[in-house]
């Protein structure tokens, strides 16, 4: 009876050591958060010390990318590793997540991980895959959002959005048995439009001078999609909405931003923004001045909200630290796509091209990561999941399209993927053309289709800004190779829709 009491001891205590050596797992998400403003990209302007500091611990990828630059189609694609047309969430306006499909979660808690969801998914208000979860109603607000929690009960909370999501999570952390590894998404609301700070961050980038992007006006020559979007700062970016400049007092308040705001928050904001409206309605701006006061206003509302997410990023890095957690965690610091800041006259995402196509991610894990480390490996969010399955000792699901990328890691790999597939769906806000295309990180192939119907070419080497399309004076070689790269990707991924208009003559 003794020996039975003994070997029964000493299983569970294999067990739990074998569950201590898994790593704990924190992801950071936040929206629409561009790598030309972090510091740890080299940004000037953007003031991110928090998000820095990841990436002086760790590893900063220069080239990570997303499968499709849109903020719920981003984060399907996090939880599955499969591309959009394969987890069937491919735009925010038509689709609908199934929820009940493999997700990496799942397979996390099947090897005894807690998850847990907390802040901004959009995918709907029923998660699965987490043992808690408190997920922000379809985009959220910056004020006093609103939360859904299990079995759907919704629950407002005062506040702001960052400072309510950050501590849900470390509530959170507080209640696990360390025992047992976790995963925890934190996904940020922030710094989606319309750029809403937390109100002690007024002010601190209101001085700074911003050079306008060396094709602010971009006369779109040669890209019929690029004339046609509706994502100018110029035309499309809303003095009211956007830039928080209404005709009146009243107008302001009635709009849901700030008639979701207590009277504290709405005499901040009121107090913030009357004396800008004043002094630009002393200028009365027109033209080329007006577009560059638009752009002027737009990057400093949007610096003030991600200090105002940064500081919330380090809360956690801090909660960790102060519990004995650094060690064994890897943390992961994404945005769900990059985003225009001024670049071709634009604000927003969904373009093939760099700005948006091109994503921050910074990593650290001390167990693996080298301090420091830059790697210019070519990798997709598509590949986030199997890595962590990877790291977590568990065998990738036969039907995840990722690919691990835990050697680039660790540095045994420093070329990541040969070649980058993207296939962007929405055909409604913003106006912005379906398209798909490859990407070798020496040229860019895309091909749109519904509003436009046209081919484009890039040499990023030589054109870095997507100034010049080039497919009409290419030397042919480069063209039929570059179509051949295509068509094995989209064969690769199964995008039978993309397959069947690659194949149609224009």
């Amino acid at each position: 009876m003794k020996k039975t009491a003994l070997l029964i001891v000493l299983c569970v205590a294999k067990v739990l050591a074998f569950a201590q050596q898994k790593p704990n797992i924190v992801i950071i998400i936040s929206d629409d958060h561009s790598y030309q403003t972090i510091g740890a990209y080299g940004s000037t302007l953007g003031h991110t010390p928090n998000i820095d500091r990841i990436a002086t611990a760790g590893i900063r990828f220069n080239k990570a990318y997303v499968t499709n630059s849109i903020c719920g189609p981003s984060r399907a694609t996090l939880l599955t590793g499969k591309y959009s047309h394969k987890n069937g969430f491919k735009d925010n306006e038509t689709s609908n997540f199934d929820h009940s499909q493999d997700l990496f979660v799942k397979d996390l808690q099947k090897v005894g991980y807690k998850t847990a969801w907390i802040g901004k998914q959009h995918l709907g208000n029923e998660p699965q895959g987490f043992d808690y979860f408190s997920v922000l109603v379809g985009q959220g607000h910056y004020f006093n959002p609103t939360f859904v929690n299990a079995n759907n009960q919704r629950e407002t909370v005062n506040g702001y959005v960052s400072d309510i999501v950050t501590d849900k999570a470390t509530h959170w952390l507080d209640s696990l048995d360390k025992s047992n590894p976790f995963c925890l998404v934190i996904g940020h609301k922030a710094t989606h439009r319309t750029w809403m700070p937390d109100p002690q961050d007024f002010g601190k980038n209101d001085e700074k001078e911003f050079p306008l992007p060396a094709n602010f006006y971009d006369d779109y020559e040669g890209r019929l999609s690029a004339g046609g979007q509706e994502m100018s700062i110029d035309k499309d970016m809303q003095m009211g909405y956007d830039l928080k400049m209404y005709n009146s007092v009243a107008a302001m308040k009635k709009e849901g931003n700030f008639s979701r705001m207590n009277d504290d928050q709405w005499r901040k904001y009121l107090a913030y923004y009357k004396p800008i409206k004043e002094q630009l309605d002393m200028k009365q701006l027109s033209g080329k001045a007006l577009a560059e006061w638009k752009y002027r206003r737009y990057m400093i509302d949007y610096l003030n909200t991600a200090e105002s997410m940064d500081r919330n990023i380090g809360r956690v890095l801090d909660y960790l630290k102060e519990h004995d957690l650094e060690k064994n965690t890897i943390v992961i610091y994404l945005s769900d796509q990059g985003f225009y800041m001024g670049e071709h006259g634009w604000f927003d995402k969904r373009f093939m091209y760099e700005e948006s196509f091109r994503t921050p991610m910074i990593a650290k894990f001390p167990e693996m990561i080298a301090k420091g480390t830059v790697s210019d490996a070519q990798i997709m969010n598509v590949d986030i999941a199997p890595t962590l399955l990877q790291l977590a000792g568990v065998k990738k699901p036969q039907e995840m399209q990722g690919q691990s990328f835990v050697d680039v890691l660790t540095g045994k790999d420093k070329r990541g993927r040969q070649n980058l597939y993207y296939h962007y769906y929405e055909n409604g806000e913003h106006a912005v053309s379906p398209h798909f295309g490859v990407s070798d990180g020496h040229y860019k192939l895309i091909r749109f289709y519904k509003r436009v119907n046209s081919w484009e070419l890039y040499d990023l080497t030589q054109d870095p800004s997507e100034m010049k399309n080039i497919y009409t004076t290419a030397p042919a070689k480069i063209v039929k190779d570059l179509k051949k790269k295509l068509k094995r990707e989209i064969m690769k991924v199964e995008d039978h829709d993309a397959l069947t208009i690659f194949n149609k003559k224009l």
